[in-house]
């Protein structure tokens, strides 16, 4: 029960931390006002969901044909694709790709945190930037990400200002635009020495091998167009039929994730390339020379074909049941490994550290329903929940064994 011991140790210390409460709380009201806002502007994206829910129910059950038209789609546009059945086969294809002293800039991909993959990268000899304000800033504390779309959410203005004066070797205070121009400054010399970018995707169109990237800060954008290399990490449940329901999940997500429109969507099928003289094509004009897309599958057939597990890989990944749920907004990240939340137990058990890894969290869960009423997808994440209780209940890790186990941790019993 060691794993349990370090759980609820720190879900203990992260509920008694005074700055977490007060960053979430934060966090927490914003992120309500703006989707609501969002909502009263767009009343109809209740309607687009739905339809977007069987969009992703069709592309689950034909995910082996879909994969294989995107790698064809991709290969015929000059790009490089591959169906990587392991998390190990991921990441050798991607170390691959990049050599010892390589500069390797990111933009935020959970994917990525699923292969580990910076440790990989950085035991290759590469120096590795996350990009995205937040995740830079729980790269350079050391951390982990606390949230899907706000990995720093947990972080308070002043801890950032300190965090920045022993970084960037001069002092800050805890004023926010300040701090964000001191990220632009210190990672635009990154972007321009980076050999190789890496990405996820939200989404790709099958019959284009088209990928895509929704954006606020403008990242991404540097990160797939100004290196010599662009990696696409991605699970095979993100890919959809066509074009026009990759644009659904675009639209979708980013309303549910609270925003009236993300400030850029960039769409890429390929490596850069010109024809401008005498119609000839030549790649690698001002972008990417090599451009590489990773299909990741890592268990994830095997959840799809499981008819109560399958609906976890509907998830759009904008973050919503989060903020909806009774446990996230007192202890963050830390009700997670690697994935968070209740959604983020399933996923565990699949794609992130197996069904040990995913007790503790299966336990944490309320079963309130809140996330499945706030989910554009439906996703009911209590009835995956049940099923992964009973899994672990048959191998002896029982409720009451739990209630035991916590009783012993607070020293008295809860009833």
């Amino acid at each position: 029960m060691e794993s349990f011991d370090e759980y609820f140790n720190t879900l203990w210390d992260a509920a008694m931390d005074e700055d977490l409460r007060v960053a979430l709380k934060r966090a927490v009201e914003r992120f309500r006002r703006n989707r609501a806002e969002a909502f009263k502007i767009y009343p109809w994206i209740e309607e687009k969901a739905e339809k977007l829910r069987k969009v992703k129910d069709y592309s689950l059950l034909h995910m082996d044909e879909l994969a294989k038209e995107v790698k064809d789609r991709v290969e015929d546009l000059h790009g490089s694709c591959i169906i990587a059945e392991t998390a190990e086969e991921a990441v050798e294809y991607i170390t691959d790709q990049v050599k010892a002293g390589d500069i390797v800039v990111k933009a935020k991909s959970m994917t990525s945190e699923e292969l580990d993959l910076n440790r990989h990268l950085e035991e290759a000899g590469c120096e590795v930037y996350e990009t995205d304000l937040g995740e830079f800033i729980v790269q350079q504390m050391g951390s982990r990400p606390m949230h899907i779309l706000a990995p720093a959410v947990h972080v308070r203005r002043e801890k950032v200002a300190k965090l920045f004066s022993k970084v960037m070797g001069r002092e800050f205070k805890p004023d926010i635009p300040t701090l964000v121009t001191a990220a632009r400054d210190f990672l635009r010399e990154k972007f321009i020495k980076a050999r190789v970018g890496i990405t996820g995707a939200n989404a790709i169109a099958a019959e284009t091998g088209t990928v895509f990237i929704i954006e606020n800060e403008g990242n991404a954008k540097l990160v797939t167009g100004l290196p010599d290399k662009h990696i696409v990490i991605a699970g095979l449940e993100k890919i959809v039929p066509t074009l026009q329901d990759g644009m659904l999940v675009v639209e979708v997500a980013m309303r549910y994730a609270n925003y009236k429109s993300s400030s850029y969507v960039n769409l890429i099928s390929g490596p850069s390339k010109t024809g401008d003289i005498e119609k000839q094509i030549v790649y690698g004009a001002h972008g990417p020379r090599e451009y590489h897309v990773v299909l990741l599958d890592n268990h994830r057939r095997e959840m799809a074909r499981d008819p109560v597990y399958r609906q976890a890989l509907r998830c759009l990944r904008c973050g919503g049941c989060l903020y909806a749920c009774t446990i996230y907004p007192l202890v963050a990240g830390y009700f997670g490994h690697v994935y968070i939340g209740g959604i983020g137990a399933i996923l565990t058990r699949f794609l992130a550290g197996g069904i040990e890894a995913a007790a503790p969290m299966a336990y944490t869960c309320t079963l309130c329903g809140r996330c499945r009423e706030f989910c554009p997808m439906k996703i009911d994440v209590p009835e995956m929940i049940l099923k992964l209780r009973g899994e672990l209940a048959e191998r002896g890790l029982t409720p009451t064994r739990v209630k035991e186990y916590v009783e012993e941790l607070i020293g008295f019993k809860t009833g």
